[in-house]
């Protein structure tokens, strides 16, 4: 299966290295990012979901009227609204993208964030809610005659939308976490299921476990798997090593500076997900991993979200890329701190060698597995 590349549509300048320059929906520069992943081979952009941030529906619909291929993964969270409106906006939504859409339902792994907008219940509790809230949609996207839905979480009679996908017989739905009862529910409902990187063998059980839920589900296809870096390269190693230590000190001097809240807030408390707990312990038990996993990025940010990083030349990061390849990943998430920049870096330098190599393998009917990449130095 050809491999896909995720970019980030961020709506402003800012990272966890640099304050934004601008207001926190910043048109312009939103269209600029998102071209640049069009114009530089990558397949779709997230657009991320925050208590206080830019709404990113309207944001997508905004970048999916003006580029013509870049397919949009838009981040959703159940508590914000109901399934039956949710699920016109995500159709609505594929209608203006021509079909591009992606909707990743986020459940919520820190209490505080998920109370900022009324949410009270618990970890478990949001789990079983999200999978309810899937299950709903995708009926919607699918029933042309009114129904009723009688559950733990919602309740409503003799509902029908008006407007269905132009995706046939529906979006795709993607899902992410790393408890046994994320794993229990992505296995059930998710089309995709998204991981952070991290290192292989721990990736690996990963996968097993997401797809034993997947069994345990009646299915018998499992997700597709995609997983989550921060790349760091430069021309050299010795160059690549460098800049991944000036990029770990500017984490740290923003975060000291005050200048990045969601940051400073991870830092400051103990996280209440299991991901970003894996990933700290991660980093406590050592700073390299594998071909180029490194640590340290995650360690400054006390775990949050995406925070592992690739470092390397771009012949290095697209091997270890292929590594998780060989594990049964599909689709690779990747966003600099740069962010601009590095979207059109990556796209430039380290898109084609992965893309190459698989192409290559897939014409040889190689099956996946260890295999050297083809045109480049050891």
């Amino acid at each position: 299966m050809p491999v896909e590349f995720l970019g980030i549509a961020a709506t402003h300048n800012g990272s966890e290295t640099t304050s934004r320059s601008g207001a926190s929906f910043d048109k312009e520069y939103t269209l600029k990012l998102a071209r640049a992943h069009e114009d530089h081979g990558w397949d779709r952009v997230l657009f991320a979901y925050g208590s206080g941030s830019p709404d990113p529906a309207p944001a997508a619909a905004y970048i999916a009227s003006r580029l013509d291929r870049l397919q949009i993964l838009l981040a959703h969270r159940p508590n914000v609204s109901y399934p039956t409106f949710a699920a016109k906006t995500f159709a609505t939504l594929d209608r203006i993208s021509d079909g591009r859409l992606t909707v990743h339902f986020i459940t919520g792994g820190n209490d505080h964030e998920q109370g900022r907008e009324g949410d009270t219940l618990t970890k478990d509790e949001r789990y079983a809610r999200t999978r309810e809230y899937i299950g709903i949609v995708k009926r919607i996207w699918t029933s042309h005659e009114p129904f009723d839905h009688e559950g733990e979480h919602y309740r409503f009679h003799d509902f029908v939308s008006d407007v269905f996908p132009v995706q046939q017989p529906r979006p795709d739905v993607s899902f992410g976490g790393s408890s046994p009862a994320a794993y229990a529910a992505g296995g059930a409902e998710a089309d995709i299921y998204a991981l952070w990187g991290e290192p292989l063998a721990r990736t690996a059980e990963q996968i097993e476990a997401v797809k034993a839920a997947a069994r345990a589900a009646g299915r018998t296809t499992p997700p597709r798997f995609q997983v989550a870096f921060r790349p760091i390269i430069a021309p050299t190693e010795e160059l690549a090593w460098e800049k991944a230590h000036r990029t770990v000190a500017a984490i740290k001097d923003h975060t000291a500076r005050g200048a990045a809240t969601v940051v400073r807030h991870h830092s400051r408390l103990a996280p209440e997900n299991t991901g970003a707990q894996r990933l700290i312990a991660i980093a406590e038990s050592g700073e390299r991993f594998d071909r180029a996993l490194w640590t340290p990025t995650a360690a400054a940010t006390g775990g949050a979200g995406n925070s592992n990083a690739l470092v390397g030349t771009p012949e290095t990061v697209a091997r270890a890329l292929l590594d998780y390849y060989d594990l049964g990943v599909d689709i690779i998430s990747a966003r600099g701190y740069d962010l601009l920049d590095d979207a059109i870096d990556f796209g430039r330098q380290v898109i084609p060698l992965v893309r190459a190599e698989v192409a290559r393998r897939e014409a040889a009917g190689a099956p996946r597995g260890p295999q050297t990449l083809v045109g480049a130095g050891r």
